[in-house]
């Protein structure tokens, strides 16, 4: 099966603006109809990718293709993108019929094909019951359903949303999360979703972009992200996590904490300093005789489905944990894990840095 063409692709793509660097050398690539999200915090560079790909920024260097097409230089209006911006940019002088009629108006559509289109599209977001509707009369759940009824009336191959959801309370925002999912799904086009929420990223997503300081810190499913982070800062931001220095002693054997432990992780050199990586949730509370590690419980709160636990060990090292049984402040208990549980990482190692890492260890095998 021939490889299919990336819808949009960076090679080497920069961004200064004087001295300042905003997006260094970034290279990515779409696929047609998945869902990307690019999640990072503020200042990281996710928006500015996004505006390179609408056009309302110029690269300094490198190259944008769409459909293997380069478009550095093609204006706004020639690419078939669309954007949802986070404050949704509706018109307040339109009704909800009005504005999900500009674009295919601003195309000289007829009146049939614009009433088809706005109807379909205010039947996709479940608004349409809505189209006399003025803006002024809808709640913010219903305005972010028309700004996305108004973007995909144009029929973009890729539709852009800068942080569409950050105004909604909780619980519509967790609703949005799956309509825009099923949105997507349905429609089969190209989403590209800017946010540092990273329990949304994880939820929506097909594949993650992890940005920090203008570079793609990593990337792959959401899963990869989660259960196999490449460096600290991935590790730290997606999710809660606990990090402490080891030494790789031997593959399948790390030492932290002054004890030695199996894990499922090789590749090391021998003897080699790493970071260690325990989520919360892989952590059980048990008597000090089974325990792995032995901590002293320093603070709890109730979380509904969960307790989150503060303890701290005979080091000094604070351990998060996510327990179903509570426990008492002040109380010495056991830890436990299992291998599996235990991630190993390299001291602030890159993609590139990884990558390159594996293909030594290859050629030292075949050596």
């Amino acid at each position: 099966m021939a490889e299919q063409t990336p819808i949009i692709e960076f090679k080497s793509v920069s961004l200064a603006y004087g001295d300042t660097e905003i997006l260094k050398g970034i290279d990515l690539s779409l696929e047609q109809g998945k869902f990307y999200t690019l999640l990072g915090p503020s200042g990281s560079g996710k928006t500015t990718i996004l505006n390179l790909i609408s056009g309302q920024l110029a690269a300094t260097s490198g190259d944008i293709l769409f459909e293997n097409k380069r478009i550095n230089d093609v204006p706004v209006e020639k690419r078939t993108v669309n954007t949802v911006f986070q404050d949704y940019a509706l018109f307040p002088n339109m009704n909800v019929f009005e504005n999900v009629a500009f674009g295919p108006s601003i195309k000289k559509m007829s009146k049939n094909d614009i009433e088809r289109q706005v109807h379909d599209m205010l039947k996709l977001v479940k608004l349409d019951q809505y189209a006399d509707r003025d803006i002024s009369e809808l709640s913010g759940g219903q305005r972010q359903r028309v700004a996305i009824a108004r973007a995909l009336a144009n029929d973009p191959k890729v539709l852009l949303l800068d942080e569409p959801l950050s105004a909604l309370d909780y619980k519509l925002r967790k609703d949005m999360q799956y309509e825009l999912r099923e949105i997507q799904q349905r429609l089969g086009i190209t989403f590209v979703f800017v946010t540092h929420d990273q329990e949304e990223a994880l939820a929506m997503s097909d594949w993650i972009f992890v940005m920090n300081d203008g570079v793609i810190q990593q990337n792959g499913t959401p899963e990869d992200i989660y259960d196999e982070p490449i460096n600290h800062f991935v590790a730290d931001f997606i999710g809660e996590s606990n990090i402490v220095d080891g030494i790789m002693k031997t593959d399948y054997v790390v030492h932290f904490v002054g004890k030695d432990f199996e894990n499922v992780d090789a590749g090391m050199r021998p003897n080699e300093r790493v970071e260690v990586v325990l989520r919360p949730e892989d952590l059980d509370l048990t008597t000090i005789e089974n325990g792995k590690l032995i901590v002293t419980i320093d603070d709890q709160s109730f979380r509904g489905d969960y307790y989150e636990i503060t303890a701290i060990d005979d080091d000094g090292n604070e351990w998060q944990v996510q327990a179903t049984n509570s426990a008492q402040v002040g109380e010495r208990v056991g830890l436990t894990f299992d291998p599996e549980d235990i991630h190993i990482m390299r001291f602030n190692e890159s993609e590139d840095d990884f990558d390159a890492r594996l293909e030594s260890y290859e050629d030292d095998d075949e050596e």
